[in-house]
């Protein structure tokens, strides 16, 4: 009952954030895929266990994973915690991953009946929301309504994490795998990866002509949540400083975004567009010119982040100026492939370096592709540690 009454707090959330027909369109969509995972699975070697139906953090962590999984010769399958058959797969497969799992009945019998048969379970996590303390430092949480909260109060899935029987966690950075170390786990880190769908939809994409804009330069920043405002708010006097100075420069905002009053001053040349499907997703992504990836420095849910924001415009050939953050600096050699940017300066700086010479942004783009498509992508992901220790397992 707790799971479903948080699933209605966080519909209820989405309408009020992105209006009847934006968000109506995508609680619905998520209803149907919630409905998809409810259905009786096939046994197989690994279940994941999810969360939610939707959102970029099932999407990658879940959906994508197993995909991942998929190539390398495991057989997986996909379940949200509601799945009306869960307590009874511990029989059915091998290895449970679990991800952004609310502790419920239903998930604890499972838990039980997986101990009971010495199976593997794995804690999977994006992200420190399984830690309260540092839940209760965000706004976002304060802005949540009374049913959202309940998803994050005490944390997700901490009472797995804490379970002396799980020694294993997979995340996405080596920042979260410090964190979840400090718990005396042994961590894979398992990078996102585009999904096999994802490249068909980026190389369709680039395969179109793809009408720039003429004598203007597009800047584009891709929040997903309201939680990012305070990520954007770091680069608006860059920002003010890029638009002053560069009259043919506009700003193409997507998502839930509270911009700063003083952006007001351009709003003439300031568009702000709603979230939209993937696949339209990457169509906007690749009409910008250069892509933006600011996150606030030292906050530890900031930190947490991936490094998506640089390889879902890379894969479409579009350079990205990020924040010069641990994670981004992993992934990112800066002046190469991208730019990296630690305050408001080098932000106003690289920015307008990418403005003013073309050829800068279409060699970055293209560097940025390459790796995007070596080191993000399902089709050639390699994490040989990681398989081997699930093949143990089997």
């Amino acid at each position: 009952m707790k799971s479903i009454l948080v699933k209605i707090g966080k519909a209820i959330g989405i309408l009020k954030n992105e209006g009847v027909f934006s968000g109506g369109k995508r609680v619905v969509l998520t209803a149907i895929q919630f409905l998809k995972m409810s259905r009786k699975s096939k046994p197989g070697d690994i279940l994941f266990v999810a969360g939610g139906a939707m959102g970029d953090s099932t999407l990658y962590r879940v959906h994508y994973q197993a995909e991942e999984l998929f190539l390398h010769g495991f057989k997986c399958s996909v379940v949200t915690q509601d799945n009306p058959w869960l307590s009874g797969y511990a029989g059915d497969f091998k290895i449970f991953i679990f991800h952004r799992v609310l502790h419920t009945p239903a998930v604890a019998k499972l838990v039980e009946e997986i101990k009971k048969q010495d199976k593997e379970i794995i804690f999977e996590t994006d992200d420190l929301v399984y830690d309260p303390k540092y839940i209760q430092q965000v706004d976002y949480f304060k802005d949540m309504n009374a049913l959202e909260k309940k998803l994050y109060e005490n944390g997700v899935g901490g009472e797995i994490l804490n379970d002396p029987y799980v020694r294993v966690c997979t995340t996405t950075t080596s920042y979260l795998a410090g964190k979840l170390k400090e718990h005396n786990k042994k961590v894979f880190v398992s990078v996102n990866k585009l999904s096999n769908k994802d490249l068909e939809t980026a190389e369709k994409i680039s395969s179109e002509e793809i009408k720039k804009n003429g004598d203007k330069i597009k800047i584009g920043y891709f929040s997903g949540t309201l939680s990012h405002n305070k990520d954007f708010a770091t680069v608006t006097d860059a920002l003010m400083q890029v638009m002053e100075k560069y009259p043919q420069v506009y700003l193409f905002l997507a998502g839930p975004l509270d911009i700063e009053n003083k952006l007001n001053k351009y709003k003439d040349r300031v568009g702000q567009f709603p979230r939209v499907s993937r696949d339209k997703y990457f169509k906007n992504v690749v009409s910008i010119d250069i892509n933006l990836a600011p996150l606030e420095m030292g906050d530890p849910f900031c930190e947490s982040k991936s490094e998506l924001k640089f390889f879902e415009p890379g894969i479409l050939r579009v350079p990205t100026v990020a924040v010069a953050n641990q994670t981004f600096s992993e992934a990112i050699i800066d002046g190469v492939d991208g730019f990296l940017a630690a305050n408001e300066q080098e932000w106003a700086g690289k920015i307008g370096k990418l403005i003013e010479d073309e050829n800068l942004r279409r060699e970055m783009g293209k560097k940025a592709r390459q790796k995007s498509l070596q080191n993000y992508t399902n089709k050639n992901s390699r994490n040989e540690e990681y398989y081997d220790y699930l093949k143990s397992k089997l």
